[in-house]
């Protein structure tokens, strides 16, 4: 039996071991991906990519709505960055980090950064205050967009860069191991999506420091489970990258908004 909380590091390449903790799971953990002035300096270049759409009052970017809320001082915050990496060099630069090429390996041939597609290198800010639009998500997994837009399921990871110290009580990613081998009837119907909110009695808590990174399968159920506590010390930022195979289908500003982007208000 596997130990579900083991962190790992990231070499020159992805060992058996990894692979075949990864394959079974469906999610693996890895230790100090990043350094902490590295870490740093992306929050400070998201502060000024919110200052930016801010003053812009940009609602969309690349057909993708733009999540704000407000900060604790009441002050406008952006809650999720879709396409930063395209709005700021720092998160382009990011991108190109030779790493990320090692972790194709977990997909195979074809694999690709999605850097264009789906809604690119997203960040994510969360905070538990009176005015937060954005403090949990409920139960999903990654892939019922393709199956929403008609698409066939392509493979399709999401790569965590955690940029906040998680422990338990300031919520987080949960996972259900293993579920990124369910039938399409379970990954439609196990839970309701993003209604749910629920603890599961089979999840696994992700708990990362900053600069860690995480990967999980596209089909795997997952949540983002509310803070415990509020104020400053529920803050919480991670970046998403996804890593994806099959039709090249990159977005512009001329791309519409998809029919699953509406559930996007469900998230509070």
């Amino acid at each position: 039996m596997d130990n579900l909380s083991i962190k790992f590091t990231l070499g020159s390449e992805i060992t058996a071991e990894q692979k075949e903790f990864f394959n079974r799971n469906g999610f693996i953990h890895f230790k100090n991906f990043i350094r902490q002035e590295t870490v740093n300096d992306i929050i400070e270049a998201s502060s000024q990519v919110q200052k930016q759409w801010i003053t812009e009052q940009r609602v969309k970017v690349n057909g993708i709505p733009i999540k704000y809320g407000k900060d604790l001082d009441g002050s406008p915050l952006v809650q999720r960055f879709a396409f930063i990496n395209q709005h700021h060099p720092l998160f382009a630069g990011l991108t190109h980090d030779p790493r990320f090429e090692i972790l194709l390996d977990l997909i195979g041939p074809g694999a690709r950064l999605g850097t264009e597609e789906k809604d690119g290198m997203v960040l994510n800010h969360y905070v538990n205050g009176v005015d937060s639009k954005f403090t949990q998500m409920g139960w999903h997994t990654d892939g019922l967009r393709d199956i929403f837009q008609g698409a066939r399921l392509n493979p399709m990871l999401n790569v965590g860069i955690h940029l906040s110290n998680v422990k338990p009580e300031n919520g987080g990613l949960r996972v259900l191991a293993g579920t990124h081998k369910q039938s399409l009837y379970n990954m439609l119907f196990r839970k309701r999506y993003f209604l749910d909110n629920k603890a599961d009695q089979k999840e696994v808590a992700i708990v990362p420091n900053a600069g860690d990174l995480t990967i999980h399968d596209g089909r795997l159920w997952h949540r983002v489970a509310q803070s415990a506590v509020t104020g400053e010390e529920s803050r919480r930022r991670v970046i998403y990258l996804p890593i994806i195979a099959g039709k090249f289908e990159p977005k512009n500003e001329k791309s519409p908004t998809a029919f699953y982007q509406r559930f996007a208000g469900l998230v509070k």
